[in-house]
């Protein structure tokens, strides 16, 4: 989620500076600032510009006094992408800016337009970073956030469910964040997502992984089908399978009878994921994780251009970590 970067967080100070390429997070800035100018002066004056629309001498007449309203946003994206003689004059702005406008500079980040970066951090801007989200972590912390912002409780199994469920898309996990609490009463729960994406969490990655380590060959089968046929790239699955069978290893070899959070701490991962892959490990033995990942890394290199038949490397991978996980009946 959009993380403040100083001590400043007014979204009525005269520069604000969002960082990053989250577009969700990044329309949530502007968005913010823009409800609270409104909500202090109603008649504000909203400028949202591309970096192209900037043109020299365009900045130097939108801080003019107006007529008709005192209190402007101004909105800059792709700031990064400003010309020379524009940055310039952004700088110089930046320098004494007016107290009845809130300037919005969206930044990418990065070696490009570092200059305006560095000159807009000197003068004191309200940073917010926005950063893009390509850890499952960061979207689970995400959809955690979602829930509280809307104060409601979910437990971590529904907010990795979610996740699970829906993938990568910031502004799906909100949506569906929010559709939750506006249907549903109460401690939001595992069995309540499933119940709303039940077809999504069924084409899951981690839904083929999960069914694959507790030995449920048939199901994991079913569930693999289902994701290629909604469009789940393959590497994904394979990825779900190997931090499966992985998280699996790391526990069998983890002291016994160690608490669950120290397990937590020490393996990394959250304390009700420990409960589950516990009980998932029932079967396993260390030489059936050693199998189960010689197969995964046989179907990942086969989906990403080793073999002729991605899907067909798939099954056989899904298929050989069920029997791992259950040699003895399967």
């Amino acid at each position: 989620m959009a993380t403040r970067k100083n001590s400043t967080d007014d979204p009525l100070a005269p520069i604000t500076l969002a960082v990053g390429q989250e577009e969700l997070l990044l329309d949530r800035v502007v968005r913010e600032v823009v409800a609270a100018a409104r909500a202090a002066d109603a008649d504000t004056d909203v400028r949202d510009l591309t970096s192209d629309q900037l043109q020299p001498g365009t900045l130097a007449e939108l801080v003019s006094p107006s007529l008709f309203s005192e209190r402007k946003v101004l909105v800059v994206r792709n700031a990064q992408d400003l010309s020379a003689d524009s940055v310039k004059e952004v700088k110089a702005y930046l320098a004494a800016p007016y107290e009845e406008i809130a300037l919005v500079l969206l930044h990418a980040g990065g070696v490009k337009g570092k200059g305006l970066l560095d000159a807009a951090r000197k003068a004191g801007a309200r940073e917010v970073a926005c950063p893009k989200m390509t850890k499952a972590a960061d979207r689970l912390a995400f959809v955690r956030g979602e829930f509280r912002t809307l104060g409601r409780s979910a437990t971590p199994e529904a907010c990795q469910t979610l996740v699970d469920a829906i993938g990568s898309d910031l502004r799906e996990l909100a949506s569906a964040a929010a559709q939750l609490c506006a249907d549903v009463e109460g401690t939001i729960d595992e069995a309540v997502v499933g119940r709303y994406y039940t077809g999504r969490a069924e084409a899951s990655s981690f839904t083929v992984a999960d069914r694959a380590v507790e030995g449920r060959a048939a199901e994991a089968l079913e569930a693999l089908r289902w994701s290629l046929a909604t469009g789940v790239a393959p590497v994904l699955i394979t990825s779900a399978l190997a931090q499966a069978v992985r998280a699996i290893g790391k526990l069998a070899s983890a002291p016994r009878g160690a608490r669950p959070g120290d397990l937590a701490r020490d393996l990394g991962m959250p304390p009700w994921k420990i409960d589950r892959v516990r009980q998932q490990m029932r079967g396993w033995s260390a030489d059936g994780v050693a199998d189960a990942l010689r197969a995964v890394a046989a179907a990942d290199a086969g989906v990403k251009g080793g073999g002729d038949d991605p899907e067909y490397a798939l099954e056989k991978a899904v298929v050989a970590v069920a029997r791992a996980a259950r040699p003895q009946r399967r």
